[in-house]
């Protein structure tokens, strides 16, 4: 028996995606469906939906199982997806945009990097180092998939604290970037090749051609080039295509999020610059009002008989369990530490590459030297993210200070006085949720 246990299934939309694509996938043999979370009611929900999802495929032999109790949902799992949000949209993601608002530091998603994606790191790892330490019990050979963000960080600690699990972290970035720059060209994305590597949400494409029926090849930068030559880039891409202009490669995380990784396109007192590259600030905290709508939506929907859709997303997750457990070999992008993937990267920090998938698990693919101007833009992050790892395990509220010192679009905007004031604000908002720095 497969069993697939899903840490934080009250996330209900995403989990009706994940398992959509697991049990559609003609996965063999018998297959268990294990759901944790910490709500209850939004954990009935998702398991409504997984019942729906197996009678929508006619599979009436899948094993379905709800529990609140984490190591009894971990307990024999071949495969172990999270999905959690650690704190919530309230009072979590709300104090990760108010707090830094006060001082005049504005954000887009707060989720990656930025101060809210440090905070975001510093309430997530002790919660990872938890079902690690249950892993490490109850499911040791199980591949942990972890989705939360900020990846980058969250993988990174994972590393640390449990070197012996079989990890690698999953984003939607490369292929759902790739599938948009072949609309922007009117092109099918099936006829499309590409490379990409560098660190999640600030990767780039190294090759991005279109594969002709006679063989050959076209590089597509020149037609992503004319499109910021002929003005007609589009609006929500405003950012990404200024950063191909300047760095000579399209980045794979959208343009939202890209605006505040660096110290270029968020300045306080420069509404220009916002209204120049169309910066959407606050879009998490809209997102997060509709997908909080579409759980209510989903939960009234569920009530009533009508079937549920059944669709396949672009994500990895069901990929990777049919070629882990079939042996039939799958390419995917992944969040894996780097020793020498990309020699001009710390050996020690995690990196997104492409990986082999099969019998034999997760098998990155080397790289090698990145462009140098790529690199740079790169290792502004990684400081920041090795920072954060050090702060959530050493609980150093000096090296909170350090990261958010070091961070490019919080350093650009704030005094070094502010950064720590910044940060006591935002460790004393958190309360609870991080007891450790109090």
């Amino acid at each position: 028996m497969t069993k697939i246990c899903l840490v934080g299934a009250g996330s209900t939309v995403f989990a009706q995606n994940i398992l959509g694509d697991v049990l559609s996938s003609g996965l063999p043999g018998e297959i268990a469906i294990s759901l944790f979370d910490i709500d209850p009611e939004r954990l009935k929900t998702s398991e409504i939906v997984t019942r729906r999802i197996c009678a929508a495929l006619g599979l009436a032999d899948i094993r379905v199982e709800a529990t609140l109790d984490r190591r009894e949902a971990l307990k024999g799992s071949d495969f172990v997806i999270l999905m959690m949000q650690v704190g919530g949209y309230e009072p979590a993601t709300v104090t990760d945009f108010d707090v830094p608002k006060q001082f005049g530091l504005r954000q887009t998603i707060a989720d990656t990097l930025g101060i809210g994606g440090i905070f975001r790191g510093l309430r997530t790892i002790p919660v990872l180092e938890a079902i690690c330490r249950d892993m490490e019990d109850v499911c040791p050979n199980a591949l942990l998939m972890q989705y939360v963000n900020p990846m980058a960080i969250n993988c990174w600690a994972i590393k640390e604290i449990a070197p012996e699990i079989r990890t690698v972290g999953l984003c939607h970035s490369v292929q759902h970037t790739a599938g948009q720059l072949a609309s922007y060209l009117g092109e099918d994305v099936a006829n499309i090749n590409y490379l990409s590597a560098g660190i999640n949400h600030i990767a780039f494409f190294l090759k991005y051609e279109k594969l002709h029926a006679d063989g050959s090849r076209e590089d597509l930068y020149p037609r992503l080039r004319q499109l910021l030559a002929d003005g007609k880039v589009p609006d929500d891409d405003r950012v990404r295509f200024d950063a191909l202009k300047r760095l000579s490669h399209f980045v794979t995380e959208s343009s939202e999020h890209f605006s505040e990784y660096t110290s270029w396109y968020i300045k306080d007192g420069r509404d220009d610059l916002i209204d120049r590259f169309n910066i959407p600030l606050d879009e998490y905290i809209r997102r997060c009002k509709e997908q909080i709508a579409e759980w209510h939506a989903l939960r009234k929907e569920l009530e009533g008989d009508r079937p549920i859709e059944v669709c396949r997303s672009n994500e990895y997750a069901a990929g990777i369990i049919h070629a882990a457990v079939t042996g039939k070999p799958a390419l995917i992008y992944g969040n894996v530490p780097n020793n020498g993937l990309i020699s001009n990267l710390p050996d020690e920090c995690i990196v997104e590459v492409p990986c082999h998938v099969d019998h034999n698990g997760i098998q990155p693919i080397r790289i090698g030297r990145m462009p140098t101007q790529l690199a740079a833009v790169m290792k502004l992050s990684i400081s920041v993210q090795e920072l954060t790892v050090e702060a959530a395990l050493t609980k150093s509220r000096d090296r909170i200070y350090q990261a958010a010192l070091l961070d490019p679009h919080t350093s650009a905007e704030l005094s070094p006085d502010e950064i720590w004031k910044l940060v006591d604000g935002l460790i004393e908002r958190h309360g609870d949720l991080l007891p450790a720095y109090s």
